[in-house]
């Protein structure tokens, strides 16, 4: 991520105290009004199609003048079809009910009062991505839903893209009377780094990285504030002995289809050791029609010299490109093991003909989600349920798993008496 960086800037001192004073103010809103905000940037962002590509053409071309890594290209790069479902999503976001006000049961009671909880907001929410202009929309549509504000911190690749981005939603929300404040950018010109943003824990209350393993290292070192860890690849997938070659085939490729970001793609995987080399060279053959690049182990570049040897720092990182590395493995045991260790921790996957395997993988394996017979396949927004998802993420703080509205709240512990003492 590329930022320029000046030592002492208000700018993002100045932001956060905007959307600090805005989050007072937006907590408190009713669930109509702030569905009917998010519905307005719908409509905003599907009249200004023209301008936001234009304005992406302009990054797409300065960024390819500075030789930008194709990866961060492709998750540059606007189309109709990605700002249609970044409309899709804003409008189903603002359809959902509201997330806020819910009452719990307490987990305690007090004698001669009620205690209850409810979902509240967490206040201002600090969102630093790299490239995909079209996230910034997508987050500050979950914030706006849940009574947050939200600062959008973009990488210098796209800031034209997302300064035609915000100022579209920035003109949606003022229209409909939400807080000046609620969505605050910090423009690329402005010099303000990471680091600027994420000291200001007076402020916010959250900070949510996106990108690259090193963008979200980089913040979790720097920051002051809670930070929620997003994930992208690096999901393993154990091949069972006694599984389907057509399962596996199906679960890798389906697994990469999410664009422009293959959150959940399968990048490694594990196979028995007693498993037959002509399943594996079908398996790989298939895979490489499809495009994919397939990498092994030490053990099996021996055996098929055709394969690219694995690197043993490859096990940890992801590729985020369509590269399957294979490893032998010399049991179900071993396999958990080992992913334990090297995985990302979001999403792994096993295949298998038994229950008993199933539930030792799902148990054993220390991620946020396991996939037994199923393809990971991330989607922002599914067609069955009532929920959208923002990302992954794949720690145990603040929450782990699917990032939800939900996910963007907190809980408050409310206990009401009738006045005896």
């Amino acid at each position: 991520m590329t930022v320029e960086v000046l030592d002492d800037h208000p700018e993002p001192i100045s932001s956060a105290q905007r959307a600090y004073q805005a989050s007072l103010k937006l907590g408190i809103t009713k669930g109509a009004d702030r569905s009917r905000a998010v519905l307005a940037m719908a409509r905003a962002l599907e009249r200004s199609f023209d301008d936001i590509l234009e304005a992406n053409t302009l990054d797409l071309e300065a960024s390819r003048e500075m030789a930008v890594p194709e990866l961060i290209l492709d998750w540059l790069k606007l189309t109709p079809t990605r700002l249609e479902t970044t409309v899709d999503i804003l409008q189903r976001l603002g359809e959902l009910s509201d997330p806020l006000r819910r009452v719990r049961n307490a987990d305690y009671q007090l004698e001669d009062s009620q205690s209850y909880s409810q979902l509240m907001p967490l206040g201002v929410i600090g969102f630093i991505y790299e490239a995909f202009p079209d996230l910034g929309a997508i987050a500050a549509g979950f914030c706006i839903k849940t009574g947050n504000s939200i600062i959008l911190k973009g990488s210098t690749e796209a800031s034209h893209s997302n300064a035609s981005i915000a100022s579209v939603l920035q003109t949606a929300l003022s229209e409909v009377g939400l807080p000046l404040g609620c969505l605050e950018p910090i423009a690329t010109e402005h010099g303000a780094s990471i680091r600027d943003l994420v000291v200001q824990d007076e402020y916010v209350n959250l900070v949510i990285p996106y990108g690259r393993s090193s963008l979200i290292q980089q913040v979790v070192r720097q920051s002051t504030c809670p930070v929620l860890k997003s994930a992208m690849g690096n999901c393993y997938l154990y091949w069972s002995l006694n599984a389907s070659l057509e399962m596996v085939r199906w679960m890798i490729i389906d697994s990469h289809q999410s664009e422009p970001d293959p959150v959940n793609a399968i990048e490694k995987v594990l196979i028995h050791r007693q498993a037959l080399p002509s399943s594996l060279a079908v398996l790989w053959n298939s895979l490489m029609e499809k495009g994919f690049e397939i990498k092994g182990d030490a053990e099996l570049v021996e055996a098929f010299p055709q394969l690219q040897l694995v690197k043993e720092n490859e096990w940890g990182n992801p590729y985020l490109t369509r590269t399957v590395a294979f490893k032998l493995v010399e049991s179900l045991e071993a396999a958990i093991a080992w992913i334990n260790q090297h995985s990302s921790g979001h999403a792994d996957c096993i295949v298998t003909e038994s229950y008993q395997e199933s539930r030792q993988f799902a148990l054993g394996v220390n991620s946020a989600s396991t996939y037994i017979n199923s393809s990971p396949r991330f989607s922002r927004n599914p067609s069955r349920g009532d929920s959208v998802f923002l990302g992954m993420s794949n720690q145990k703080g603040h929450r782990r798993g699917f990032i939800s509205l939900e996910t963007l709240t907190t809980v408050k512990h409310i206990v009401q008496g009738n006045g005896r003492f």
